[in-house]
């Protein structure tokens, strides 16, 4: 159902590879304007070239920045007067078991996971309040419904993302804003390559390499939400490859 993406402007996070990067892609494809931020320019300039965009679809933005995120949503203002969709998309997965005390990357998960979706909502809401329409997807995780050991910290920011995504779609009835959390299982990204913890980071790239799916998947699914009728909110999709267990 991709009828109601035409034209739509869509501001998204951690662009430059992986989820980000194809969701674009397909966005694209099916009509709508697109403006993509990520910490990587040289990535996202690539990107631009490869889709067709100009310079103002792309800004370098860490998410871990609430200035950089509003810079690049005030640059979809600038460039297209709204802002439909806001996919808060930028992740890291550094998973590792708490008795390594990775007490700097507990921070850092922290600042770009739950901090960088709130930077989101701040950026965008106010436009959307006033357009009184829009639509928020937030992007959880498999590990924001289970937690397991080595995904401790990492799956408290998923569960944040929820908490924070039900809160926000109880908040903005008023508005006619729409919200949608993605959660996916394994997915073929460079999520796993932020894994610092050695023997973590080998089995989880092992886990991934027989059982990932496209990053595509995630692609229909934001897409599907996106299409809806603007009377239907689809609130959460979660999914996994067919073979994922957990």
């Amino acid at each position: 159902m991709t009828e109601n993406i035409k034209d739509k402007v869509v501001v998204i996070t951690g662009a430059s590879s992986g989820l980000g990067a194809e969701t674009a892609r397909q966005l694209v494809k099916n009509g709508a304007r697109v403006v993509l931020g990520a910490r990587r320019v040289d990535r996202l300039e690539a990107l631009a070239e490869e889709l067709g965009l100009g310079k103002d679809a792309i800004l370098g933005a860490d998410v871990a920045d609430a200035a950089q995120v509003q810079a690049l949503v005030d640059k979809a203002i600038a460039s297209h007067g709204r802002i439909d969709v806001m996919i808060n998309n930028a992740g890291v997965m550094p998973l590792a078991p708490l008795e390594l005390l990775q007490i700097k990357e507990w921070h850092q998960v922290i600042d770009i996971n739950i901090k960088g979706v709130l930077h989101g909502v701040a950026a965008a809401l106010p436009y959307m309040k006033t357009q009184k329409s829009g639509h928020f997807i937030n992007v959880s995780s498999v590990a924001g419904h289970k937690v397991r050991p080595g995904n401790v910290v990492y799956a408290a920011t998923k569960h944040a993302v929820r908490a924070i995504s039900e809160g926000l779609r109880q908040e903005v009835k008023p508005y006619n804003i729409r919200t949608t959390i993605l959660s996916p299982g394994a997915i073929d990204t460079e999520l796993p390559g932020s894994i610092t913890a050695t023997e973590v980071a080998k089995a989880t790239q092992g886990y991934y390499a027989q059982n990932a799916i496209p990053a595509s998947s995630f692609a229909r699914c934001a897409l599907f939400a996106i299409g809806q009728p603007d009377d239907v909110d689809i609130n959460e999709i979660l999914f996994r490859p067919t073979r994922q267990e957990l």
